[in-house]
């Protein structure tokens, strides 16, 4: 007797998926399920975990600054992002394979040596603050670290390739010759800029935007090791509920909140630009 009638599934193409559709149930589904389960069964049974993350003023910094982060993150690696990826499209081949190799370089360097080299940047007798003062800009080193900006700093610099790299994907699908169409019909750069290559390329912009932002509500060691204690975030809140204080119930209500906002993005982000870039 077969369990699984893998025959008929062949002939709707499901049986083909159907290794990917058990790995997915079983590395994912299960582990959330499980997890919502102790989220409303530890310490008792209830939804006093999510009341009191909700409800909470403590709580609600730690939400305000994940998300303050990440929406900034997001929109400063928008506004870097998209001239260099433009450069990279535009840019003779050998040059562009040289600035691409970089920015895989440092994509693919290690995480936590890159947060520790931004460590030594940013600190008050750091090279970013003494070449500050030494242009006059500022009279004495300004506090780079435990705070926000050090964090913003550091992320921007670790999510900048994962917005260039779908930025490119787009913009290399744009023929020229409607930009030199656009300026044959008396458009500036300014107006060929906003009226013809903004709205194609807004499903790059929208795809990585959304990819940085959700990226950095889970983000966990450059936040930790550059915002220090006072400035908590989401991964560093339930990191500290699991593994200091062992309150599963806690850690897990705040994992499943990070991972339904996370849904609720992606749902908005294929609602609004999947279907556009369909028609």
């Amino acid at each position: 007797m077969r369990i699984f009638p893998i025959g008929r599934l062949r002939g709707t193409g499901i049986g083909f998926g159907l290794p990917a559709i058990l790995l997915l149930l079983a590395f994912f589904v299960v582990p959330v399920a499980l997890l919502l389960a102790r989220s409303v069964t530890e310490p008792q049974l209830g939804w006093q975990n999510y009341a009191a993350l909700l409800g909470s003023s403590t709580y609600a910094k730690v939400f305000f600054n994940t998300f303050f982060v990440a929406g900034v993150v997001t929109a400063i690696t928008v506004l870097i992002a998209f001239p260099v990826a433009w450069a990279l499209v535009i840019m003779p081949k050998g040059w562009s394979a040289v600035v691409f190799a970089v920015i895989l370089l440092s994509m693919w360097t290690n995480l936590l040596a890159r947060t520790y080299a931004w460590m030594v940047l940013l600190q008050q007798t750091g090279l970013i603050n003494r070449m500050l003062m030494s242009t006059g800009l500022i009279d004495r080193p300004l506090q780079l670290t435990n705070n926000l900006v050090g964090v913003t700093i550091g992320m921007v610099y670790i999510m900048l390739p994962f917005m260039i790299l779908p930025l490119m994907g787009v913009l290399k699908k744009i023929d020229p010759a409607i930009l030199q169409a656009a300026a044959l019909c008396g458009a500036t750069k300014w107006q060929a800029l906003r009226r013809v290559l903004l709205p194609l390329a807004t499903p790059g912009i929208a795809s990585g935007a959304l990819m940085v932002f959700v990226m950095s509500l889970g983000y966990f060691v450059t936040p930790s090791l550059l915002g220090g204690a006072s400035n908590m975030m989401l991964a560093e809140l339930i990191a500290q509920q699991v593994q200091s204080l062992v309150n599963w119930g806690m850690g897990g209500a705040a994992a499943f909140v990070l991972l339904v906002v996370t849904l609720a993005l992606y749902a908005v982000q294929l609602r609004f630009f999947d279907r556009g870039e369909a028609r």
